[in-house]
């Protein structure tokens, strides 16, 4: 699968979560997602230390094509944010699944983590 990580689980907004054990999971967006979007200009991070419910605009990202709303794929308290990205918004471009994470968030329904696409399912909805 072409620049799909087999290990995260992902939405139908393009965001993608990685298990970081103890109910803490990183995210962020796809590479299909920031390639559709183009040079990344800015990035409006969620808040710290708040409640977000599954599917809720937490955060936004803005490209030279488009400003694009980026959605919590589950409910529950965001601990971390990349601070990094405030100065360097572009590592989304050139890392969406590594320097270029957008948030931690600590999960209040384990059960949400079912209604997310495996690599395969993602694989095929972008491809259609």
């Amino acid at each position: 699968m072409n620049n799909i990580p087999t290990e995260l689980k992902y939405t139908d907004t393009h965001e993608w979560l990685k298990d970081e054990g103890n109910g803490l999971y990183r995210v962020g967006i796809t590479e299909h997602a920031q390639s559709l979007l183009g040079d990344m200009v800015f990035i409006d991070l969620p808040e710290s230390q708040k409640n977000y419910e599954m599917n809720e605009n937490c955060a936004t990202a803005e490209s030279v094509k488009a400003a694009s709303d980026i959605y919590a794929p589950i409910s529950g308290e965001v601990i971390e944010v990349n601070a990094g990205l405030v100065d360097m918004p572009e590592l989304i471009n050139h890392s969406p699944y590594e320097d270029g994470w957008i948030f931690v968030i600590k999960s209040s329904d384990p059960s949400q983590l079912n209604d997310l696409y495996s690599p395969q399912e993602y694989q095929a909805l972008i491809a259609e």
